[in-house]
């Protein structure tokens, strides 16, 4: 009888759970036993993944997260670290989440446990002296997007390309498709809003992105507005945070369903992240907003060495898709930016046409990929 393959996995964000999903569904498939160990939310835990923590104690994204969270986070970190030195797991999967993982992954290393860590930070674009802190922390590190592989190669950490399982998973997810799905009339005019997965994207976002609402509701009464949400934590706070009187019955809240809720869209106005790569995956327009506490901007300003905060951009010979950072993210240019992806034709069908080379460039097997990566490191090591 094969022995128990023993994976520790640390998975601290929405997103990360669901890329985790993915990738352990498809690990199952090729052991014949899977114990795993660590942290995750609602994905993994259907995988059979008792979490150490709940992962919305841990999502961070401001420096006021940062204040408020990082005690508890320190202590969830240490607890594992104990937990796995213990009792090593045969490797350990570190994905996303580089403020909490690479210090774990150090320490995990460090002790004799193999270390492979999953999507990049974005240290191309700033926080750049991150790289030799990731080559201490990982064995090699699996890249999401193909021009990260050659930046750590060339700084001398072991990368690979695994395409991202969204571009799979979403390439199948046409316009027709998802109206059919959402039981949208073909000739309806449809814009979906995303306001963030995490609470203080929603506190910085979602007042603004309700006011956008408002008045393009007002200026264009055939719009209907999708509002796809990460959880029902977060759609709470957001209609804790705003109204949606006098259009209402304009809008339709959806529990989950972001691709296609965005594939339906003639459009989209959301908040940078993982958001705005599944909009380019299935071909929707979108402008990208950004907005965090003052302090925070000026902290990451002063680190950056990019403007460009969306993904699309980075991934487009020219960026195409519009951002709107800090100040900028109001309804005076929220609004018209919008409008302009519902009457502007020449101008989206380009961006489309920019968003679909993503789609293609993206799709590889990712899930086979990463399995390939940790059945081949556990058996060096």
């Amino acid at each position: 009888m094969a022995p128990t393959f023993r994976l520790g996995v640390v998975a601290a964000e929405p997103s990360g759970d669901r890329l985790g999903g993915g990738v352990i569904s498809a690990l199952k498939a090729r052991l014949t036993s899977l114990e795993l160990r660590g942290i995750g939310g609602p994905e993994l835990a259907n995988l059979g993944l008792e979490s150490a923590c709940d992962i919305h104690d841990l999502s961070v994204m401001a420096v006021e997260d940062l204040i408020r969270k990082l005690p508890s986070a320190l202590r969830v970190r240490r607890q594992l670290l104990r937990d796995f030195r213990s009792d090593p797991p045969d490797l350990f999967l570190g994905i996303d989440s580089p403020d909490f993982n690479l210090t774990l992954e150090r320490r995990l290393r460090l002790s004799g446990i193999p270390v492979l860590h999953l999507v990049s930070p974005t240290v191309w674009a700033w926080r750049s002296y991150r790289v030799a802190k990731i080559r201490r922390a990982v064995d090699r590190i699996l890249v999401l997007f193909p021009f990260e592989e050659g930046f750590y190669e060339e700084r001398g950490v072991p990368a690979t390309f695994v395409g991202h399982p969204a571009a799979q998973e979403t390439a199948g997810i046409t316009k027709t498709s998802a109206r059919g799905e959402l039981g949208i009339s073909s000739s309806a005019r449809v814009v979906s809003i995303l306001p963030g997965s995490r609470e203080s994207e929603i506190r910085h976002l979602a007042a603004t992105f309700a006011g956008c609402m408002r008045v393009l509701a007002e200026r264009k009464p055939d719009l209907h507005f999708l509002i796809p949400f990460a959880s029902n934590r977060v759609r709470q706070q957001f209609l804790d945070l705003v109204s949606l009187e006098g259009f209402a019955d304009r809008v339709t809240l959806h529990d989950g369903r972001a691709r296609v809720c965005l594939a339906a869209s003639d459009g989209a106005l959301l908040a940078s992240g993982t958001a705005a790569l599944e909009a380019a995956l299935v071909g929707c327009p979108m402008v990208v907003a950004y907005r965090v506490s003052n302090l925070s901007y000026r902290i990451a300003s002063t680190l950056a060495s990019t403007r460009t905060v969306s993904m699309p951009n980075h991934l487009m010979p020219i960026p195409l898709v519009p951002e709107f950072l800090q100040q900028e993210v109001n309804e005076a240019n929220l609004v018209p930016a919008v409008e302009r992806l519902l009457d502007d034709d020449v101008a989206t069908q380009k961006m489309r046409k920019g968003l679909s080379l993503i789609q293609q460039d993206l799709n590889l097997d990712t899930n086979a990929r990463i399995v390939d990566a940790i059945l081949q490191l556990a058996r060096r090591r």
